[in-house]
């Protein structure tokens, strides 16, 4: 099996605190993965060191077959991302803004209109980006991402204010990529219905350790086991579950073996 993206005990610490703790994940080339945790389970952190913007504090991690950190910059060449909220020039349109991304990565000018089409901006791209709305900025951050057709993306939140109508249109365009044009895509969100329709592959974060990793076949598997080593009605709940069902029970039982562990 190929893996576009790895990582070997990736650490991240911050005085006493541990973000990311010892997490190994197997992305796989022209995979959507699903990168899942409660707020503060280390998810943005992961995606910032995959970056370059933090570095580990131990671990190791390949992209594409480079290796962080001696191979940096040939790394940032090959990703497009989205990291939490994006930040433009507000007197600037959104065209203007991209065409500065587009210079700095030395792409051609037709790149800018390209990405506008792909997140439906198009006819928005003359409007200045402090006249568009959270979801329109949303959607210029992501048509950043896009700029060039890198064959990687990590995506954190990128539906965040988004309504419905706008929701199902970024959930069809990600799950469109990587036939579109052999991307492979990390995302993280809260809303767990979405990756579900989304995703190939799921990793769960807590507190900062990884609890699962495998595809939503493997999931509902490892839940089936879980449920059959309860009681027959604990079963039957497992067997009707969806992923927000088995995440919540997964994290849940994850706090309780903390809990119980620090009280010893």
């Amino acid at each position: 099996m190929e893996y576009i993206i790895t990582t070997e005990q990736l650490t991240k610490k911050y005085k006493n605190f541990v973000s990311v703790n010892n997490v190994s994940i197997h992305i796989r080339k022209g995979s959507i993965y699903g990168f899942l945790g409660p707020n503060g389970a280390g998810k943005s952190t992961t995606m910032k060191m995959l970056l370059g913007l933090t570095a580990p504090t131990k671990g190791s991690f390949t992209i594409n077959g480079r290796h962080f950190p001696e191979d940096r910059l040939a790394i940032l060449r090959e990703i497009g991302s989205f990291i939490e909220s994006p930040s433009f020039y507000a007197n600037l349109t959104g065209r203007e803004n991209l065409d500065i991304i587009r210079r700095i990565l030395g792409l051609p000018g037709d790149s800018v209109d390209d990405a506008l089409k792909l997140v439906g901006l198009e006819e928005f791209g003359n409007r200045l980006a402090k006249k568009y709305s959270l979801g329109m900025k949303q959607r210029l951050g992501l048509a950043g991402a896009l700029l060039g057709r890198p064959p990687i993306l990590i995506l954190d939140e990128p539906t965040n204010g988004l309504d419905p109508s706008g929701i199902h249109e970024i959930r069809n365009l990600v799950k469109s990529l990587p036939d579109l044009y052999d991307c492979t895509i990390m995302i993280s969100s809260h809303m767990l219905s979405e990756i579900e329709l989304m995703a190939d592959d799921i990793g769960i974060l807590n507190h900062g350790r990884l609890l699962f990793e495998g595809s939503l076949d493997d999931l509902w598997n490892n839940a089936q086991q879980l449920g059959k080593a309860n009681k027959a009605s604990e079963a039957n709940k497992v067997s009707e579950a969806n992923l927000e069902d088995v995440f919540l029970a997964m994290v849940e039982q994850d706090n309780a073996a903390r809990k119980q562990r620090a009280e010893l």
